[in-house]
């Protein structure tokens, strides 16, 4: 998906971010994300028949806390993603404060 909108545009240069804008048509600059999406429409999307985009949100919403906070991932050791973040910050925060 790619974002033309001025205001996001506008904020993207306020923050000083660069968008990250690959070719068109592929999903080979952004593989993490497309296997994210294809997870999120196999695990949810595709599973049933959506009464509306409100009832999409609030679903969404739901799935990306289990997703981040419950859901064990094998590339981490079947820990959730919260748990390893907290720990690689808190990790961080300890080898910060030793140098």
């Amino acid at each position: 998906m790619q974002f033309r909108s001025i205001r996001y545009g506008e904020t993207l240069a306020e923050s000083e971010i660069v968008a990250s804008v690959g070719s068109r048509g592929d999903s080979y600059d952004n593989a993490m994300a497309e296997a994210l999406n294809s997870v999120y429409k196999a695990e949810l999307i595709d599973r049933k028949v959506w009464s509306g985009l409100i009832e999409v949100m609030a679903e969404t919403s739901k799935w990306v806390a289990w997703y981040n906070q419950e859901r064990l991932h094998s590339a981490t050791g079947y820990r959730p993603p919260f748990e390893v973040h907290s720990e690689w910050i808190n990790q961080s925060a300890t080898e910060s404060a030793a140098a």
